[in-house]
């Protein structure tokens, strides 16, 4: 029996991972895709922007949302049961998706396809790491000279971005149109050098690439553990002890504009890794998307408000551990 290929999409909080997702649903050139949605927090985001994004294979149907956790964590509880209930159903998809969470590490995951309940019936196709090229050329991700001086040194962001890219087959350099061509040649040979034989680069924009090539690298990267190694091979189990996340609840808005100034300077003040969410604004019937990385704001409306929706504004925000919520909840709401 011919196996379901999934593809495994990792990244850092921010890459572009959903925006892939969605480009590879628009040009899904017939194929049933099924999604598995993975959210650190919470509140549901990437979800809804999937199921909000009006293309064949994007329904609600079609994806399953695992929020309030990472999916290397909660393999057991989250992931195996969703697999099962997509393979069982009377027309199971072609391809399966998984968009892990920003957070999360790919090789446990890879990992879960060993389980005998869905070992004969599904392969990791590929591993897919979106890099936000920009910020990680510019160091975001790395430790400074003075961190690793010191013997207690850990900067679990570089952990956890090593580890995306040691298990990945494919490494997707997004937002490469940001960079000089120079400076992202120059990247790009240094993650190049970092990584297992066999893995591949490529510049993206928006994560643009043709499908074929994302949904087409027969991997089988579960029977390939050995060679993709990770911070975390020897401990039994993982958690995120160091990120945090909360969601901040706002009134209607005359102004995103206004909205996004404070969320730009609570980013600073506080160094947020991750803010995204929606808002409802005055005289508008349609949601306002709001999506930083940094310092680097989105926005745009995506869907109307449905008729039973409470229009009201939600801005999840993820950090390291130690966040003073109180203050960014005040910054957020303009108090």
């Amino acid at each position: 029996m011919r196996k379901v290929p999934a593809t495994i999409v990792t990244g850092f909080l921010g890459a572009g991972k959903t925006t892939l997702v969605r480009h590879l649903l628009t040009h899904n050139q017939g194929r049933r895709i099924a999604l598995i949605v993975n959210e650190f927090g919470d509140i549901g985001v990437d979800g809804e922007l999937l199921a909000a994004c009006g293309v064949a294979g994007c329904t609600e149907d079609d994806i399953v949302e695992l929020a309030n956790g990472c999916l290397c964590c909660t393999v057991a509880d989250e992931f195996l049961p969703t697999m099962q209930a997509l393979l069982d159903r009377p027309n199971p998809p072609d391809h399966i998706v998984i968009e892990t969470s920003g957070l999360a590490l790919p090789k446990p995951l890879v990992k879960a396809f060993h389980w005998p309940e869905i070992r004969s019936r599904v392969t990791v196709d590929g591993v897919v790491a979106v890099v936000d090229a920009p910020a990680a050329a510019a160091g975001r991700f790395a430790s400074t000279p003075e961190e690793m001086a010191r013997p207690d040194h850990d900067n679990p962001l570089e952990e956890v971005f090593e580890d995306q890219l040691a298990c990945a087959d494919l490494i997707l350099l997004n937002k490469s149109d940001l960079m000089e061509e120079g400076t992202l040649s120059a990247f790009r040979a240094e993650v190049q050098a970092r990584l297992r034989p066999g893995a591949k680069t490529h510049p993206t924009r928006m994560s643009a690439i043709d499908p074929l090539v994302v949904l087409g690298l027969s991997a089988a990267a579960e029977e390939d553990l050995a060679a993709r190694p990770s911070h975390h091979d020897a401990e039994d189990g993982h958690d995120h002890d160091d990120f945090e996340s909360f969601a901040v609840r706002l009134p209607m808005v005359d102004d995103p504009a206004v909205v996004e100034a404070r969320a730009v300077s609570a980013i600073s003040a506080h160094d947020i890794l991750r803010l995204k969410g929606f808002l409802a604004v005055t005289g508008k019937p349609a949601r306002h998307v709001v999506q930083a990385v940094g310092t680097r704001v989105e926005r745009y409306f995506d869907r109307p408000w449905k008729v039973d929706e409470e229009r009201v504004g939600t801005l999840v925000v993820i950090g390291r551990k130690g966040l003073d919520r109180a203050a960014i909840e005040a910054a957020l709401q303009g108090l």
